[in-house]
């Protein structure tokens, strides 16, 4: 005898989608095969998890599950069989003929009343019986423009984060990402990451969602790009931010300093009398743009001026008479 659903993932039957989900990866995880190599009771307990998160983790089946249990399910149950039965043709079949009957008959007697044709068919699948009407439009149409119901509709979209190196961001290339399905399979995509994307920005996978429904195409995976941090370096917009230590003499009496950059380093000459927080500006050498490859940003640079620690007392009467010149 199947145990219960609900029981197996550890919820209760009144668990919210977010619940079951969070039941269903933490056991997962715990009886996945790749964690018990060799041991058949959690293979058979991953089965079991995987098999409730199957339905309860689908609202449809979830609510016949509630109604008809596992004979929902099963296709030799006459008890699910026949309340789907009486349910379908009693319920469908009586309400729709008295009630959209007569009221269509009421509010829709020019466009309906001539058209009726009696009829029925059975969609692909089976178990469910509809009408046709005469000019072109049968029942599927009619449901889809009154409820906006359509059973041949594209899949819906998937959405994850893709962490990237602020150097990948700058210049593009490509990106390996791991997906984790519904039971637990894993799927490594090849992503390209276009050069000067910015965190937050989105990539759209085209035909990566969820399968479509009657064949109909499946949705996108859209990937949230999360740039990583770079140690000294800052961005905004196209422009990057840095900043250069220079020692107190070269502030001074003016010299050159080595200053890093997305592209390698490049030797900036210091002018004399340099103030800590100026501003140096490296023209296209910050990040190039996405909409035009033939744009590129700036970096700017602020100096910061390295006082010595240590000084001998030589060194300390030179900058005594230094300092008694420049206030002369």
């Amino acid at each position: 005898m199947k145990r219960d659903y609900y029981e197996i993932l550890g919820i209760d039957k009144h668990a919210d989608a977010q619940a079951i989900k969070k039941a269903f990866r933490k056991l997962a995880k715990k009886y996945h095969p790749d964690s018990n190599e060799g041991n058949a009771q959690a293979a058979e307990r991953f089965k079991e998890v995987n098999e409730a998160y199957d339905v309860l983790g689908d609202e449809e089946k979830r609510k016949l599950y509630d109604r008809f249990g596992h004979a929902a399910f099963d296709a030799s149950a006459g008890e699910y069989q026949g309340a789907r039965d009486s349910g379908f043709q009693g319920g469908f079949q009586g309400g729709f003929r008295n009630g959209f009957q007569g009221g269509f008959q009421n509010g829709f007697q020019g466009g309906f009343q001539n058209g009726f044709r009696s009829g029925s068919y059975t969609r692909p699948g089976g178990g469910f019986q509809e009408y046709h009407f005469e000019g072109g439009e049968d029942m599927d149409d009619i449901l889809k423009s009154l409820f906006g119901h359509d059973s041949n509709r594209k899949g819906s979209d998937l959405k994850a984060e893709i962490e990237i190196s602020f150097d990948k961001a700058a210049f593009g290339g490509k990106e390996r990402v791991q997906l984790q399905g519904s039971g637990l399979e894993m799927t490594v995509l090849e992503v390209n990451i276009p050069a000067g994307i910015a965190s937050g920005k989105t990539i759209r996978l085209k035909g990566r969602g969820n399968p479509g429904t009657q064949g109909a195409e499946p949705g996108d995976l859209l990937l949230t790009v999360r740039v990583k941090d770079k140690p000294g370096f800052r961005r905004e917009g196209q422009d990057v931010y840095t900043t250069v230590r220079i020692p107190f003499t070269t502030a001074v009496l003016g010299g050159e300093a080595t200053i890093p950059t997305l592209y390698g380093d490049v030797v900036c000459k210091i002018k004399e009398g340099t103030q800590p927080g100026s501003k140096i500006r490296l023209k296209g050498k910050g990040i190039v743009s996405m909409g035009n490859p033939s744009v590129y940003g700036d970096q700017y640079v602020t100096v910061e001026i390295r006082a010595p620690k240590k000084l001998t007392e030589e060194a300390k009467q030179k900058l005594r008479e230094l300092s008694g010149i420049l206030a002369a």
